[in-house]
């Protein structure tokens, strides 16, 4: 009778998040950096169909980077749960650790069970009634949440950019400021990022209801001038 046929344990995790690093690596970076006013979500994004960052809920924002398909099924998701909850309590129930918390046990979940772990990393963002109320929850391919403060990246070449943006990033900036911050940390080489391939949307501190906004190329080209 042949062996089955068998692979330890430690080896099949450590193959797992090494085909999720790789497929994360392959795509192209986000950040999100608070600002005086609220939280700046800037990706390297050249579609403009195809949107990395969207609105959650009231103060919410999604943020993925990897494979496409994937994380804008787990942006679905988050919305649905989102409304749902909003529905059957209160609006003021939906907060972004709690869909961190959700996030958190998909991927874990499909990381630990299925053949294929997922090959995204998600950023969910809720700005508050003042600064140190905002939130940026960082959510890995196996489930690590990780409590972000005054910003983070996702994706690409994640160490150097979070070099250059430590750098050069001031705290309780302006918001034309935090988008020249992100860009440069993004760009690589000689030769920056134009402002035809950056996705920038903000969660605005404005008092009302809905917060999310995104910024139109004329207005990135203005703030990189």
């Amino acid at each position: 009778m042949s062996m089955p046929f068998y692979v330890a344990p430690e080896q099949m995790m450590k193959d797992r998040a090494d085909y999720a690093r790789k497929g994360i690596a392959r795509g192209r970076a986000l950040v999100a950096l608070q600002y005086n006013d609220g939280i700046a979500l800037v990706a390297e994004n050249p579609s403009n169909t195809l949107r990395k960052i969207s609105e959650i809920y009231d103060r919410i924002a999604f943020a993925g980077v990897g494979k496409y398909n994937e994380f804008d099924q787990l942006r679905v998701a988050g919305v649905r749960a989102a409304d749902l909850k909003g529905y059957q309590f209160s609006r003021l129930d939906v907060d972004a650790r709690g869909l961190a918390n959700q996030y958190a046990q998909i991927l874990g979940q499909t990381f630990t069970h299925e053949m294929k772990p997922l090959e995204v990393e998600i950023l969910v963002a809720e700005v508050g009634l003042d600064a140190t109320k905002d939130q940026l929850f960082h959510i890995m391919y196996d489930g690590t949440v990780i409590d972000e403060h005054r910003f983070t990246v996702l994706g690409g070449d994640m160490e150097s950019i979070r070099g250059r943006l430590v750098e050069i990033f001031v705290p309780d900036s302006t918001l034309q400021d935090a988008v020249k911050f992100a860009h440069q940390a993004l760009s690589v080489g000689d030769t920056p990022i134009s402002s035809t391939e950056l996705e920038v949307a903000v969660l605005v501190r404005n008092g009302a209801r809905r917060c999310f906004s995104r910024l139109n190329e004329s207005t990135i080209t203005q703030f990189l001038s």
